[in-house]
């Protein structure tokens, strides 16, 4: 096979994977569209609205699992189960601290993903080691900007500590988003985290309700699982293509 003929099956192969790869995600399209469609959080707490929210997620596990295999269950797989857990708590506003120690464990569960050896290792650099300091800085500084509003919470004892573990977790996920030099992954990371900050400042009562405070929350919230399921899928497939490489 000539140099030509190669260059043309690696293409094919390259278009092979990109149809693929969008076809396990389109379920994922379809129930994203259907959640806005019938824009639940107008609606009373319900096992269906909790179903209508949290599919999107669950669909996104079941294309990464498809995808990868079982190396990811105890990574981006696990961190979107334990979301969907998040996201079908959080339609009950008195299972709010359930659900954010459901996306507690989420954000450690892609921690571990992100150290594994299939992400590239990007830490020594100086825009990394910059953004690093940024990302802590932000974290730190907006917890303890929020920090007031949380002490006027009536379960305050409860609720201040746990924002703040939380908020040292999904910082911690950030900065090794930053460490894998997978572009979807910190994106997905930065949304997540924007995302958050968006719901905390209706929640807490930081802001006046904003008229689309919800959209804004959800748009990012689906944008960040997303960008981090193709990431995870992009570092099993350039992990699968350079071992092919070594061994021809």
């Amino acid at each position: 096979m000539d140099i030509l003929e190669t260059h043309a099956y690696h293409k094919r192969q390259r278009r092979i994977k990109s149809c693929a790869l969008f076809l396990s995600l389109l379920p994922f399209f379809l129930s994203a569209a259907l959640y806005f469609y019938l824009w639940t959080p107008d609606s009373p707490p319900s096992i269906m609205s909790a179903g209508v929210k949290s599919a999107p997620v669950l669909l996104l596990a079941a294309a990464v699992l498809s995808w990868n295999g079982g190396q990811s269950v105890l990574g981006v797989v696990g961190g979107l189960v334990f979301s969907a857990v998040g996201d079908c708590c959080l339609v009950w506003p008195e299972l709010f601290l359930h659900g954010m120690g459901a996306f507690a464990v989420a954000h450690l569960l892609y921690s571990v993903s992100f150290l594994s050896s299939r992400y590239t290792k990007n830490s020594s650099s100086c825009w990394s080691r910059f953004l690093y300091l940024i990302l802590f800085m932000v974290g730190g500084g907006y917890y303890t900007y929020l920090f007031s509003f949380l002490q006027k919470d009536p379960n305050s004892e409860v609720l201040t500590p746990a924002v703040g573990v939380y908020f040292v977790l999904i910082t911690l996920m950030g900065v090794l988003a930053v460490r894998t030099g997978n572009i979807a992954t910190l994106l997905g990371s930065l949304s997540f985290m924007v995302s958050d900050a968006t719901l905390s400042l209706q929640v807490f009562k930081v802001v006046a309700p904003m008229q689309h405070g919800t959209t804004v929350v959800m748009v990012t919230y689906y944008l960040a699982q997303f960008l981090i399921a193709v990431g995870d899928m992009q570092a099993v497939e350039d992990t699968d293509d350079f071992s092919k490489s070594k061994r021809s």
